[in-house]
């Protein structure tokens, strides 16, 4: 099976200037998403998908551009379906927000694809029901994206580690079981970048694959913690060399026993790092 280019960083932007939306694509994300949803007041919502329409005609790279939509079973998620349906240019990814069923996702497919737009589908976890349907959630989508804000809402919590380590859990168990992307939230206490460095560190303990942010100070941080490491590449290939020159067992290597289950990892490390390359670091930076 062959391994899901994952992006790393997602950089938010609102649909609400094209010079902001384009400004955007200079910072090193691996994947842009213009925001239609809730960083856009619903009076604004319309002109929004203008500028949205005239930013993936100017994307440098529209397969690495995600749109964020509206909930479905809104007229402004239908607007914004008609839109990504009639554009001439396609995004690489849609993220759905307030999903409660994994129906809702095969619903957008189907929609998008008699447009013969065949996006990834990224879903924001955000409801009790995606907490709770999570498993099915997670097989019909390619990714999934932690919502913290409206979750912590509906629960009548703070935005706490402590608060969302169920659906961080329950989210890292469902990706690693399908083969899904898995994306933190944003942090939204920008004036601390210790806070952001201890999630990034703590969700990657958890196995997620990505963080989003919606300020391009924070790309640094979390493609240096998140991006694969050339190093760490390079120790999982002499892993894997170590248990196949055993037969596929027992080996030592550096000191350390490594074994079926550490080649295991060790191939996912491997297939994952060159997926990303292939798709995500073909642009500048530190790639």
């Amino acid at each position: 099976m062959t391994a899901r280019a994952i992006p790393r960083s997602i950089l938010y932007t609102p649909a609400l200037s094209l010079d902001r939306v384009v400004k955007a694509w200079s910072y090193d994300a691996d994947v842009h998403l213009i925001d239609l949803e809730d960083s856009v007041p619903a009076a604004e919502k319309a002109a929004a998908r203008v500028v949205c329409r005239a930013a993936l005609e100017k994307a440098p790279d529209p397969a690495n551009v995600a749109v964020r939509v509206n909930e479905l079973g809104t007229m402004a998620a239908v607007h914004d379906l008609v839109l990504l349906g009639e554009s001439a240019v396609a995004p690489g990814f849609i993220v759905m927000t307030m999903v409660r069923s994994a129906v809702e996702v095969t619903l957008l497919r189907a929609t998008l694809a008699e447009a013969g737009k065949h996006p990834e589908v990224y879903v924001t976890v955000e409801t009790v029901e995606a907490i709770t349907d999570i498993g099915a959630i997670a097989a019909a989508a390619d990714g999934l994206v932690l919502g913290s804000a409206d979750l912590a809402a509906t629960l009548g919590i703070e935005i706490t580690w402590a608060g969302m380590l169920a659906a961080r859990h329950a989210m890292a168990l469902a990706c690693a079981r399908h083969g899904t992307a898995c994306v933190d939230t944003a942090n939204f206490r920008l004036a601390e970048p210790d806070v952001l460095a201890e999630e990034i560190a703590r969700v990657r303990e958890l196995g997620f694959h990505g963080k989003a942010t919606v300020h391009p100070t924070e790309l640094a941080a979390i493609n240096g913690a998140l991006r694969p490491d050339p190093d760490g590449l390079r120790l999982a290939r002499r892993v894997t060399g170590a248990v196949q020159a055993a037969d596929g067992g027992i080996a030592v290597l550096d000191g350390n026993m490594v074994g079926p289950p550490f080649a295991r990892m060790a191939r996912a490390t491997v297939a994952l790092g060159d997926a990303w390359t292939a798709r995500f670091g073909t642009r500048g930076g530190t790639r």
